[in-house]
């Protein structure tokens, strides 16, 4: 079983003329293979200044982020094997891909750099990928502006599987989607965790899908994780007074989710 440790992380920005911004502030956490968490909150609560410290885009100011118990090495080889390992899902599949490349070359480059299979198999590789996140294979030649989002987004998660990781980190990855394709995007991601069992930390602002996709739920403000716990524990009894204020803004999770049948639906791993 892989296991990532985030450890008494802060993380501190100095902003010309305005002093220090404390933008993440003594969270810690474990994320480990079959288990989905959940981090939850507003724009500005320190969301995404983890993932890009998860994938290394950014370096924590204090504490530490160990992968089995080992530190993530900051550069070389080490960090390449680490990004194999734990890879992101971009919040915004329009600017994530590159305009200028084919759906195949997004899908073979970490195939190629990471030689997941023997060249001869590379081409197999990208079309089952693509079968995994259920496009045809006829957009294998297609540009990115070509696909609708839902489409583009699906393409970002075979290149993220590309590589054959065992962490998944998926910043807001349905945010910038259409409301009607949101949940087969969702569902996607689910499934995947399921088939691979895959850890996945699930970023997002909306607690009713957070519930539903989710074993546990962090939740975030300024900074720091003001609550924790089982998903259902803390969307149907939340102790923090910000949660509880997050839960009232959000739609009813079993409406929100409501099947054909009127029954809400129960994707979550």
């Amino acid at each position: 079983m892989t296991t990532l440790d985030f450890r008494h992380v802060t993380k501190r920005y100095h902003v010309r003329g305005s002093g220090e911004l404390l933008a993440v502030n003594d969270v810690s956490f474990s994320l480990s293979s079959g288990q989905t968490v959940a981090l939850v909150g507003q724009s500005g609560s320190g969301k995404s200044t983890i993932a890009k410290i998860l994938t290394q885009l950014e370096h924590q100011s204090d504490g530490e982020v160990l992968l089995d118990g080992e530190p993530i090495p900051r550069r070389g080889a080490g960090l390449r094997r680490y990004r194999q390992r734990v890879r992101m899902v971009f919040q915004d599949p329009f600017a994530s891909l590159n305009p200028y490349h084919t759906i195949r070359h997004h899908i073979e480059r970490p195939l190629r750099l990471d030689k997941v299979v023997p060249k001869p198999e590379v081409d197999d590789e990208v079309h089952r990928l693509l079968e995994r996140v259920q496009l045809d294979a006829a957009v294998v030649d297609r540009r990115p502006h070509e696909l609708s989002g839902g489409q583009r987004q699906r393409v970002a998660i075979a290149r993220a599987l590309a590589s054959r990781p065992e962490l998944l980190i998926a910043d807001e990855p349905v945010s910038m989607l259409d409301v009607s394709i949101r949940l087969g995007v969702l569902n996607l991601l689910a499934d995947l965790q399921r088939q691979s069992n895959l850890g996945v930390l699930y970023i997002t602002h909306d607690l009713a899908t957070a519930r539903h996709f989710s074993d546990e739920i962090m939740v975030m403000h300024h900074g720091e994780v003001v609550e924790r716990g089982a998903a259902d524990d803390v969307i149907l009894r939340p102790q923090h007074p910000y949660t509880r204020e997050l839960r009232s803004a959000s739609p009813d999770p079993d409406k929100h989710f409501a099947g054909r049948d009127g029954q809400a639906s129960t994707t979550r791993s």
